[in-house]
């Protein structure tokens, strides 16, 4: 089916579907590529000889630049052809993670991959603000969790599919199979129609500009403050996750490398699918009776993830199927905040002011969640390795050494949880006022929406 790139104030209903599946199929290339690197760390540690540290940091070097570029790429998304953008995006990317096959060394593969957070730092911003603007609030958070379900999918894919891949002809192969499924969706991107902001919304003069800086226009948005604070606490938690769950299950629970990706790419991807779409639905149905429950749900399901990554961890060395059972139920729970707070975050922002957001949004995700994330795990395994081999005596870090250490350090994800949960609940607290707010803003009313008008909640 063919599109003209464009803008049609009223697409024909087969323009957005088509959106986003081709939306859907760019983020899970953009999770699948960032999952090849966890799907091969092993061989490349002994490889090089790396510590949990440098890997940490090299899993941190693709969110460095993808949080700075991502704020300019967030406000070009807000006045520019957004499939344009998306389409070099793409292209950048899928080229620069094959040119991460080519690394000879830790700092080549370093900047390597800061390369491909420039690329893929175009996607969420322009996507997001896309889907805002082809979907009604109503059905918002469901069209959102269909987008994120790339990030379960591509990750599942990137794990099992590299894995095999690194095992039969090398981790190198890994990264150039990624590159031409990436360079087609490039192409396909062109295709996509490119809607006027604020299409989706009901208000007569939603798609006006807002007076000022656009930064500070939604900074200074209360519930927006707390939802970048989830941002950087989830991300903190995922890439924990992802950059070390395969060493962890294979240096603890003495599974091989293909067997631990395998495990990695159930527990840590395939169970997210259901939580992705659950997550959305309940989000969807709980915010037709409360205007804050689009974070009431990711609220209780991180609180019960938390639980079960605390179980999880306190499973015995070698009893990988009850770790698997627990692993994978934490991150079912986890996923339930994508679609969620994702949509919050539209219902609070312009929409010619929702690339800006996202793009606020993922500096904080990226640059102090996901960068510290996968840096301050690696440093407390070293950290907890080195203790342990102290108080053993021995003048050798083994791999012994290293398990013990991993496993102490791993804790950090079930507290990560908590704390996400209580700040998805403050900012629970906040969302109703402003969305009420936002509401009289794009309906052109002056006055402030009163307390009295909203029974759910009121402003902290």
């Amino acid at each position: 089916m063919a599109f003209q790139t464009g803008v049609s104030p009223h697409p024909p209903p087969q323009i957005p579907r088509y959106t986003l599946v081709i939306l859907f199929a760019i983020n899970l290339f953009n999770f699948y590529d960032r999952q090849i690197f966890g799907a091969i760390v092993e061989p490349i540690r002994h490889e090089w000889s790396l510590t949990d540290s440098q890997i940490g940091w090299l899993s941190a070097a693709f969110t460095l630049l993808y949080a700075i570029v991502g704020v300019p790429f967030g406000r070009l998304s807000d006045r520019a052809n957004r499939p344009r953008i998306l389409s070099l995006g793409v292209a950048a990317w899928s080229l620069l993670t094959a040119a991460s096959g080519l690394a000879w060394s830790y700092t080549s593969m370093f900047i390597a991959r800061l390369g491909v957070g420039v690329g893929e730092a175009t996607c969420a911003p322009a996507a997001n603000s896309l889907i805002g603007d082809l979907y009604p609030p109503a059905r918002r958070a469901r069209a959102l969790s269909l987008f994120m379900l790339g990030v379960p999918c591509g990750g599942f894919l990137g794990f099992i599919v590299s894995g095999r891949v690194a095992a039969s002809y090398g981790w190198r192969m890994a990264f150039y199979v990624a590159c031409i499924p990436g360079l087609v969706l490039a192409v396909l991107a062109l295709r996509m129609l490119d809607a006027p902001r604020g299409a989706a919304e009901s208000a007569p003069l939603a798609g006006r500009s807002q007076v000022g800086s656009p930064y500070w226009s939604v900074i200074k948005i209360p519930t927006i403050r707390w939802i970048i604070i989830t941002g950087a606490l989830f991300n903190f938690m995922m890439y924990a996750i992802s950059a070390f769950l395969p060493a962890y299950v294979s240096r603890f629970h003495y599974l091989d490398w293909k067997h631990a990706t395998t495990l990695t790419a159930i527990t840590f991807c395939a169970a997210g699918i259901p939580g992705m779409l659950l997550g959305g639905w309940a989000a969807d149905r709980l915010a037709s009776v409360r205007s804050n429950g689009r974070l009431l749900v990711p609220a209780t399901a991180t609180l019960l993830g938390a639980i079960s990554f605390f179980l999880a961890i306190n499973v015995s060395a070698g009893r990988s199927t009850w770790f698997a059972l627990l692993m994978g139920s934490g991150c079912f729970f986890a996923n339930f905040y994508y679609p969620g707070v994702y949509a919050a975050l539209q219902d609070v922002v312009p929409p010619v002011l929702r690339g800006t957001a996202m793009s606020l949004y993922f500096f904080a995700m990226y640059l102090l969640g996901g960068s510290f994330g996968s840096v301050l795990t690696g440093e407390l395994s070293d950290y907890f390795a080195r203790l342990d081999m102290a108080h053993s005596g021995a003048s050798s870090l083994t791999e012994s050494f290293r398990a013990f250490g991993l496993h102490s350090a791993m804790y950090i994800i079930p507290l990560t949880s908590l704390l996400l949960a209580i700040s998805l609940l403050a900012a629970s607290r906040t969302v109703s006022y402003d969305m009420a707010k936002l509401q009289q803003w794009m309906s052109c009313t002056d006055s402030p929406p009163q307390k009295t008008h909203l029974p759910d909640t009121e402003p902290s």
